[in-house]
């Protein structure tokens, strides 16, 4: 489903490589998120915090090849399928509040699975819920919800499973994340864990 902005530029964002195809911009999209990932999977350690900045550098790492706003808020408003989220006039407040409520309190060491998947559920339904960036938001906050299980000793999450039906559930799970409800979240993570 495509994004609604008040620019309206439709499917092909500009990009700083010129490219005009929708199937060359996704490529180049991927790589830069592989990129991403295997670099900061590389570098996770205990005392990795995950924090706005640390958000910031995964998507300027992953798409500045290909564009200019690259790890910086947006500045646009947007919506999916009617559903607004959070107002870019806010998104600097909206992201300390994310970081001094939710990151802030994660732990460095996690006691048991079922704590990792609610915290990873939060972390990652509010990130999607406040879509902070222009383009690349659902690959963002998917490389975190790897990155969290990583540091925890665990595999990254199995997003691959996720078929149709349980994407429509994802869908709705993240729209219960406006309200602070996390239920459907944790299930949808629960679901997707490895082991």
């Amino acid at each position: 489903m495509k994004y609604k902005s008040p620019d309206n530029q439709g499917d092909i964002l500009p990009n700083l490589l010129g490219l005009t195809s929708i199937e060359k911009i996704n490529e180049s999209e991927f790589e830069g998120f592989l990129r991403a990932e295997i670099y900061f999977t590389e570098n996770l350690n205990r005392q990795t915090k995950f924090n706005k900045t640390y958000i910031l550098k995964i998507h300027k790492m992953a798409l500045s090849h290909l564009y200019s706003f690259a790890g910086k808020l947006r500045d646009v408003n947007m919506s999916k399928g009617g559903f607004p989220f959070a107002s870019a006039k806010f998104l600097p407040e909206t992201m300390l509040t994310f970081e001094n409520e939710i990151l802030s309190a994660l732990p460095n060491k996690y006691e048991n699975r079922e704590q990792l998947i609610r915290d990873i559920a939060i972390v990652h339904g509010e990130l999607l819920f406040i879509h902070p960036f222009r383009e690349g938001n659902g690959r963002t906050a998917r490389l975190l919800a790897n990155l969290m299980s990583r540091k925890a000793g665990y595999e990254g999450l199995m997003f691959e499973k996720v078929g149709k039906k349980e994407f429509e559930n994802y869908v709705f799970a993240v729209q219960r994340c406006a309200s602070k409800e996390y239920d459907k979240m944790i299930e949808f993570i629960n679901s997707i864990f490895p082991g």
